[in-house]
């Protein structure tokens, strides 16, 4: 059975609205392409171009592998009221990515996951990201702590209060919980949100064979850390738009229907 959903459509929408909304089902896809989705649960968000009071959210009941551009609600920043579109709010949603897309500027995009091997770093007692290889280095200072899980968030108080942790960084591990990543654009949420999965892929893997974990030399930490990606040798796009641009070329192979 088919989900059933009122749609937005192209017509209806500015360019800009458009291919925000275009970027943002691509996320949803990519997500269960990649084993980074949990069903029906976690969230993928993303502010309305030009409308800064509202922000885009799938209706709940909706598998990320169904999720098209037309699909979304415009979901008030301040209220949780539908504003455009069709569908339940997710309460969870609403509560943790609106306090943060209204308190964060770094924050136009949200997402937040419990994927598997960075959810599983959440467990222990020291979840931190180790300076053992370059991409795990490349990130460190990016990342937030959040060390006190609350329960299930059904109060915009506990988004509110993850936003203070989160503070002007753009990852926060959350505690017994998941992760959540932010960016000015979707690609830049999605690009953080794909490679800190890896990164605390390796470093469980690594962590299994049970012998020492090699530190990165303190002085190669601080050259990765200010070079990683390599931006400055390149004009145009940046490595995070690169990267979404040729995931999404993937889609329009595979999934093209993303796109409607």
């Amino acid at each position: 059975m088919q989900f059933q959903v009122s749609c937005i459509s192209r017509d209806e929408c500015s360019a800009q609205e458009w291919d925000a909304r275009v970027d943002l089902a691509a996320a949803h896809r990519l997500a269960v392409m990649h084993g980074l989705h949990e069903g029906i649960f976690n969230h993928l968000t993303q502010v309305v171009p030009g409308k800064p009071d509202r922000y885009y959210q799938i209706p709940f009941g909706m598998h990320w592998s169904e999720v098209k551009a037309s699909s979304f609600m415009e979901v008030g920043i301040n209220d949780g009221e539908v504003k455009r579109g069709d569908g339940d709010v997710e309460r969870s949603c609403y509560c943790i990515h609106a306090p943060i897309h209204k308190a964060l500027p770094q924050a136009k995009a949200v997402f937040h996951t419990h994927m598997p091997f960075a959810s599983a770093l959440t467990r222990l007692e020291d979840p931190h990201i180790k300076e053992i290889g370059q991409t795990e280095v490349g990130m460190m200072e990016m990342i937030a702590y959040d060390d006190n899980y609350t329960g299930p968030a059904f109060d915009p108080a506990e988004g509110e209060r993850l936003a203070k942790v989160l503070g002007n960084k753009t990852v926060l591990f959350m505690a017994n919980h998941g992760v959540t990543t932010v960016g000015q654009s979707v690609a830049d949420a999605y690009n953080l949100l794909y490679y800190l999965e890896r990164a605390a892929q390796v470093q469980i893997y690594a962590m299994w064979t049970g012998q020492r974990l090699k530190q990165v030399p303190e002085a190669v930490v601080e050259k990765t850390k200010n070079e990683i990606g390599g931006a400055r040798f390149y004009k145009g796009p940046t490595p995070a738009e690169r990267h979404f641009c040729a995931l999404k070329r993937i889609l329009d192979r595979e999934e093209a229907d993303y796109a409607s």
